[in-house]
């Protein structure tokens, strides 16, 4: 249904677009230093699934309407800021909480996985550049020749989250490796708590800002 001539040239672009740290990187990163590996790679399989329902709102529609609509890149994008902001301040409010989550993992079982890639589906889906990149992409690179034309869609769409899981993935386990270091500085952990929520709050307020040309 997809040929490497389709493929190829697509997946190069989506391999550049994901190598590039962005708002996912940071995230997944924060999420790896204050509650561990584990809780990282399970945001880092949601964002994938969020990025992924992107891929499939492009094939039916929706990515053209957020494309071509102010009104809805509007609303997604304000939806996925409000949600980043929540979730620094919350991560500000208990950073005198992570020594005690690193050492029993408290944290993380108290949310549990579910709520982890609920997370990381939530910042994934919700970052309209992403949409506009695909809604603009996508189409370039389908054919009538090849068949059902969304279908060509979703499969050309998983380049994005594929390559998502591999390097994000590496960046969640890189950073994971320095829990040990925080571990021997309570007042160090509290304090790189409070960073990655102001760098989440930061993430939420650029995001809010992004513009539209309309």
């Amino acid at each position: 249904m997809v040929s490497p001539d389709q493929l190829l040239p697509f997946a190069g672009l989506c391999l550049l677009l994901v190598v590039v740290p962005g708002p996912s990187v940071v995230f997944t990163m924060t999420r790896a230093l204050t509650l561990g590996r584990r809780a990282a790679l399970q945001t880092v399989a949601g964002n994938a699934l969020g990025i992924y329902a992107q891929v499939v709102a492009v094939a039916f529609g929706l990515g053209t309407v957020v494309a071509t609509s102010a009104t809805v890149f509007t609303a997604v994008k304000l939806l996925g800021a409000l949600y980043l902001v929540h979730l620094g301040i919350a991560a500000i409010r208990h950073r005198g909480e992570l020594a005690g989550a690193l050492a029993t993992d408290r944290t993380a079982r108290t949310r549990g996985p579910a709520a982890m890639i609920r997370d990381g589906v939530v910042v994934g889906f919700a970052n309209p550049k992403s949409i506009v990149f695909l809604a603009a992409l996508l189409p370039q690179f389908v054919t009538l020749d090849h068949g059902w034309v969304p279908g060509q869609m979703l499969l050309l769409g998983l380049c994005i989250p594929v390559f998502g899981l591999i390097f994000d993935s590496a960046w969640a386990l890189t950073a994971g490796a320095a829990r040990g270091w925080l571990t021997r500085s309570p007042r160090r952990l509290a304090a790189v708590g409070g960073a990655g929520g102001l760098t989440m709050i930061g993430l939420g307020a650029g995001l809010a800002l992004t513009g539209r040309k309309d």
